[in-house]
């Protein structure tokens, strides 16, 4: 469901770029809303969080997906994690559609999925696990579970595949959501270039944060 956010840039009290293929994460506190914005169009931004006071309590795909009835997630949708906790709630949203299913992409699935020669090309497991050894010593792999793929286009087949697709979103398009709990956020701003889910063109998104 699209629905725009009232909130000013402007007034925000954090904003950040980050760069195609990097890897960002921040402490979002309780009641902070946090937008991610496509800055130019069809990027996926794979995204984790965490209960920052807990982070084995960590975002759960498969609670969240239970919770909505829903693979999809847009504005009302609650981000439930492995304790069975509200994470989030989305807000707002101007794309309409961000994929639960896909995962991250790897240099092991890049091999498997497109050929031999693509295994050394950088991945967003990569950046997850350099993401949460900045965050804290830790956290490491052991702590990356399935993601959402915010601004990612993954329809699922009637035979049950999965298939990405070109993006549905375009320049200016955000997702907005509120914080239940002191959460970490880390994204990937996915490098993937052999299929569509970038435009096989990886640019910036910008993550912005209101108190």
């Amino acid at each position: 469901m699209l629905t725009e956010s009232t909130l000013d840039p402007a007034n925000a009290v954090y904003r950040k770029v980050i760069k195609a293929g990097d890897h960002w994460s921040h402490v979002i506190k309780k009641g902070q809303t946090f937008r991610i914005l496509d800055l130019e169009g069809n990027q996926a931004a794979d995204t984790l969080f965490y209960n920052a006071h807990d982070p084995v309590d960590r975002y759960s795909a498969s609670d969240t997906i239970r919770c909505q009835q829903a693979l999809y997630l847009t504005s009302g949708s609650k981000l439930m994690s492995s304790g069975g906790n509200e994470l989030l709630e989305i807000t707002a949203d101007t794309c309409g559609r961000h994929d639960t299913l896909g995962g991250a992409c790897s240099r092991e699935s890049n091999t498997m999925r497109y050929a031999i020669e693509k295994e050394n090309m950088h991945a967003c497991r990569d950046s997850f696990i350099c993401g949460l050894h900045d965050h804290s010593d830790d956290l490491g792999k052991r702590d990356i579970t399935c993601n959402i793929n915010f601004f990612m286009n993954v329809p699922v087949t009637p035979e049950g595949g999965l298939t990405f697709a070109d993006g549905i979103s375009a320049p200016g398009r955000y997702v907005e959501m509120v914080a239940k709990m002191d959460v970490i956020a880390l994204i990937s701003n996915c490098p993937q270039l052999n299929n569509p889910c970038n435009a096989y063109n990886p640019t910036p998104v910008e993550a912005i944060i209101w108190d």
